[in-house]
This record gives C-alpha cells, sequence and structure tokens, in this order.
C-alpha cells in the first residue's frame, strides 16, 4: 500500500532517465528563465557524486574547470528545469563520492576511461515528453497557419481595394 507521499512523488517522477554513474563526463542541459525570454544552458563535467538513485530527489553533482577555477553544480535529475543529460564518457572508478578530484589538476586528474555503448545509455524513449513534444509542434503549425491565412485574406483586402482605386482613377 502507498502513501500519500508516494503517490505524489511517484506524480512528478520522470518516466525515463539516464542511468548516470560516480565518474562519467556528461552535459546537463538545463533550461534557464532570464527575464520574459528561456534558453538552453550546456552545463559539461565530471559527475563526483550521485544522491538517491530510485528517489524523486536524485541529485547529481558535475565538477568542472571554469577559467582556472573548479565549478560544481548539484541537478536534480527529475526536476523540469533539466531538460537532457547525456554521457560523453565512462571511466572506471570505485567510489560513490569522488571528493579527492577536487584536489586534482593536470595529468593526475585523469580517470581511465570505459567501453560503453554510447547510444544504449543515452537513449530513452519517455512517450509523454515525445506527445507533449508533438503537441506543440501541431500548435505551432497551426497558428502559422492560421498566420498565413489571416495575411492572405489581408492582401486580398488591399489588392481590392487598389483595383477599385484604379478603377475608379480610369473613370475620372
Amino acid at each position: 500500500m502507498e502513501s500519500v507521499i508516494q503517490k505524489i512523488e511517484k506524480k512528478f517522477l520522470k518516466s525515463a532517465v539516464v542511468n548516470v554513474r560516480s565518474g562519467d563526463t556528461v552535459k546537463v542541459h538545463q533550461k534557464i528563465r532570464e527575464g520574459s525570454k528561456e534558453r538552453v544552458q550546456i552545463f559539461q563535467g565530471l559527475v563526483i557524486r550521485t544522491d538517491r538513485k530510485d528517489s524523486h530527489t536524485s541529485r547529481i553533482t558535475v565538477r568542472r574547470i571554469a577559467s582556472g577555477v573548479g565549478v560544481e553544480k548539484s541537478f536534480l535529475l527529475h526536476s523540469p528545469l533539466v531538460l537532457k543529460v547525456e554521457v560523453t564518457k565512462r571511466s572506471k572508478v570505485r567510489r560513490n563520492y569522488l571528493s579527492y578530484m577536487r584536489n586534482l589538476t593536470g595529468k593526475s586528474a585523469r580517470l581511465t576511461g570505459v567501453d560503453f555503448d554510447r547510444d544504449a545509455v543515452n537513449t530513452i524513449h519517455d512517450e509523454a515528453a515525445e506527445a507533449e513534444e508533438e503537441h506543440l509542434k501541431e500548435e505551432v503549425a497551426a497558428a502559422a497557419e492560421a498566420d498565413a491565412e489571416a495575411k492572405a485574406a489581408e492582401e486580398a483586402k488591399l489588392e481590392a481595394k487598389a483595383e477599385a482605386a484604379l478603377a475608379k482613377h480610369d473613370e475620372a
């Protein structure tokens, strides 16, 4: 029997999330809202920590070096602001929390790569998201078609007005 909290949590879970592990190099596509504009920002780095894998609060901490300064960001995997997580490289590690990577720079910060099927890991079929995306595309197409019809009607109206003015000018 599920508790009320578990039912609510299940409602907000994404149906499919990429299997991310510590030691993976990932690209996280995050939606950023600045005023009225929205854009997608990509943060690429090494996953140094994974927390609560099966929970709706599952989180990864990604670290990268930007302008010589180490930057870490935590991402909630089931957040609607995280659009996509793409694994680009998988490394062999024996820990879940790679805090020692903070102290390493240069060649000593390299991890041994492991062969993996990149397409199989990164391909997820989220039927609900795909259906929503298709619905949005249909709405945009319908709006564009309606705009085109309105523009054509406006042009026909202007053309008729121009012909009437020419006819009136020819009479005079």
